[in-house]
């Protein structure tokens, strides 16, 4: 076999070898991504049940509701136009409270519902990322 062909032989290897370390890598990652929504992107098309994501949003006054057992609560996150209803089994954060912003992690379930893995409170109400100010109830108050 020529230089040539030896060169070209290998360079095509290697670009075959990265391309398929490449998509394994993707393959992995791809479900581990948590996704972030609010109630208003779920109305518009939910994400399917059992899919890793995030729900962002403001916890409605009102809706928080502790369960006999301690240490699961439900309540209801909301935006401008809509709501989804939350169940949380585990402590919340300190911060966490109705009227709060809150991002939720977990999965939907095949009734519309969330059930929450993990809760992140907001410990700034002031401050609203720019992509999901109007969406936000509170940010366009201010």
């Amino acid at each position: 076999m020529k230089r040539k062909n030896q060169r070209l032989l290998l360079g095509l290897t290697a670009l075959a070898a990265l391309g398929g370390a490449s998509a394994l890598a993707l393959s992995a990652l791809q479900d581990q991504a948590a996704f972030f929504y609010t109630p208003s992107d779920v109305e518009a098309g939910p994400p399917p049940p059992g899919k890793a994501v995030r729900l962002g949003g403001m916890v409605e006054p009102g809706t928080l509701r502790h369960l006999k057992d301690g240490v699961t609560m439900t309540f209801v996150v909301a935006d401008k136009s809509a709501t989804v209803p939350v169940r949380f089994t585990g402590v919340a954060p300190d911060l966490f409270r109705e009227g709060s912003g809150v991002v939720a992690e977990g999965r939907f379930t095949a009734d519309g519902g969330f059930v929450a893995d993990n809760l992140l409170a907001k410990h700034d109400e002031r401050y609203v990322p720019p992509e999901i100010a109007d969406k936000m109830p509170q940010a366009a108050a201010k």
